[in-house]
């Protein structure tokens, strides 16, 4: 998960600084240095860090912060409104016009930085604020690109515009928009073609579709796991082709985050979403004091309800609370709580949002995310019969069951005894569900019963 490494050695650097009742400024300097090198290895761009050091150091040796009674928290609340300062303070949104004028968005960005999903999901996003969005398929390079857009386009339920790819991108562009000035669309995407890596025909491709057809913002797709080079690639299409702001993906591979830190700073543009997995919830709006928040391990509790809103349906919530406090919980209900822990990205990305979990002993735990298929491939394996009524189940079910979904008898055991736990304990404990109003999650049960994954 992106900012880990750097998230676990900050949270050390201020464990040792609230451990002192009185700062020196020698302690300040010291701490500082650890959040300089922390920040380098996380591919934070050298001026940024200089430059954000310089910030904190200036704030954090003032007599009101080495004279307080807790030192330590200043020093990390300092370091919180800087972090937020540095990646731009204010949540930016796309601009749109008016609903009645057309606004065209266009996509830009390199080969692999997943621009052809971001833009549908960019269509998705904006036709649930009630707008009428076509996405334009001007990619004609790479194979399948347009039969890519079309797929996923038609996973958010947005259409999409496409003259084959013998085309030009740049009448396919002007098209575009007299098409969607026809059949009453106001918003065109552009989905531009990239290439590996940043060259002078793709810029003037741009250009020259910027030259047919007023574009009102241009949007850059990096790939957040390229780290500094994403801030690189953002410097030179800001240069020669101007942008209005960014959307960084793949935040939720095995990323050192430095990107997110450095791009507001080194090219003056916001980041307006991060792409966090592949579903359209995964394309997060990108709040500064959020993402801050998470850095220091502070926890991102707002995105967590946001996330519950949009995945938890309300009317199933409510008859799951139901079923937890009277203690008809079966596997079908089992099943459901995982797979809606899925849709919000996982049992990480949930633990990862929950305020002090950074700061557990031993840090946050470990979740074998890979368990929760094994979980489901038991309960799958189960017949109708068995999931609605788990008392059923004995030795030559559980063989059967062990057998069909590839594992050994005593995951199978495992699973059926923590079931009965869980069982028991929502009985005993009718108000660990949030009491009047509880959504009837497994969300409920973090910190009270450990979960098989």
């Amino acid at each position: 998960m992106a900012f880990e490494s750097l998230s676990d050695k900050l949270q050390s650097v201020f464990k040792s600084l609230r451990g002192k009742g009185r700062l020196t400024e020698a302690d300040v300097k010291v701490a500082l240095k650890e959040v300089k090198m922390a920040l380098l290895e996380a591919d934070v761009s050298f001026k940024v860090v200089k430059q954000f050091i310089s910030a904190v150091q200036e704030r954090a040796v003032g007599e009101e912060v080495l004279g307080s009674l807790q030192p330590g928290q200043m020093v990390i609340k300092i370091v919180n409104e800087e972090l937020i300062r540095l990646m731009g303070s204010d949540t930016t949104e796309i601009a749109l016009k008016p609903s009645n004028e057309i606004t065209v968005i266009m996509m830009a960005g390199l080969q692999g930085a997943g621009k052809t999903t971001t833009t549908a999901k960019v269509g998705g996003k904006l036709k649930a604020k009630g707008r009428k969005p076509v996405l334009a398929a001007c990619d004609v390079y790479r194979p399948a690109a347009v039969k890519q857009l079309q797929i996923n386009g038609e996973k958010q339920g947005v259409p999409v515009f496409s003259m084959g790819e013998n085309q030009n991108p740049v009448n396919i562009a002007k098209a575009a928009v007299e098409h969607a000035g026809k059949n009453g669309y106001n918003v065109v995407i552009l989905d531009t073609a990239g290439r590996l890596h940043v060259d002078e025909g793709m810029m003037e491709e741009l250009e020259n579709i910027k030259g047919v057809v007023t574009v009102d913002q241009t949007i850059l797709v990096v790939d957040a796991m390229t780290g500094q080079d994403a801030v690189n690639v953002a410097s030179s299409f800001q240069e020669k082709v101007g942008i209005d702001g960014v959307i960084l993906t793949k935040l939720d591979g095995d990323t050192r985050g430095g990107a997110a830190l450095s791009i507001r700073a080194v090219t003056g543009k916001p980041i307006l979403y991060i792409g966090m997995g592949e579903k359209l919830s995964d394309l997060e709006q990108f709040y500064p004091d959020r993402m801050a928040s998470r850095i220091l391990g502070m926890g991102d509790i707002l995105t967590l309800i946001e996330k519950a809103e949009l995945e938890v349906d309300e009317q199933k919530a409510r008859e799951m609370s139901q079923k937890l406090k009277k203690a008809e919980f079966d596997y079908n209900d089992f099943l459901e709580q995982m797979r809606q822990i899925k849709r919000m990205g996982g049992m990480s990305s949930i633990l990862s949002m929950m305020p002090g979990m950074g700061q557990l002993k031993g840090g946050m735990p470990e979740v074998d995310e890979k368990a929760m298929d094994r979980v489901e491939a038991v309960i799958l394996s189960m017949t109708k019969e068995e999931r609605a009524n788990p008392g059923v189940l004995n030795l030559s079910r559980k063989q059967r069951i062990a057998k069909g979904a590839g594992v050994d008898i005593a995951e199978v055991n495992r699973l059926v005894k923590q079931f009965e736990q869980m069982k028991k304990m929502m009985k005993q404990l009718p108000g660990m569900m949030g009491g009047k109003h509880g959504r009837g999650g497994l969300g409920g049960m973090f910190g009270k019963f450990k979960m098989p994954f």
